[in-house]
């Protein structure tokens, strides 16, 4: 079952994706490693035991911070 595109702010950029698609598949779509980020889902940090669950939708904010080991 697929609607209409959806639109989303990533990174303060504006994307588009197709829809229904929770949010892991959309992060792999968009090359991220789902190991090495942390999402904040509309203003809330989202712990990575709801990604799977989450839904997309129309005008959801994400912001995506790639962690850097180092020393």
């Amino acid at each position: 079952m697929t609607s209409d595109p959806i639109t989303l702010l990533v990174n303060g950029d504006r994307q588009v994706a197709a829809s229904p698609v929770t949010l892991p598949n959309f992060l792999q779509n968009q090359g991220f490693n789902l190991r090495l980020i942390a999402v904040e889902y509309n203003g809330e940090i989202l712990h990575r035991q709801f990604w799977p669950e989450t839904q997309l939708q129309n005008g959801d904010r994400l912001e995506v911070v790639t962690i850097v080991g180092g020393g």
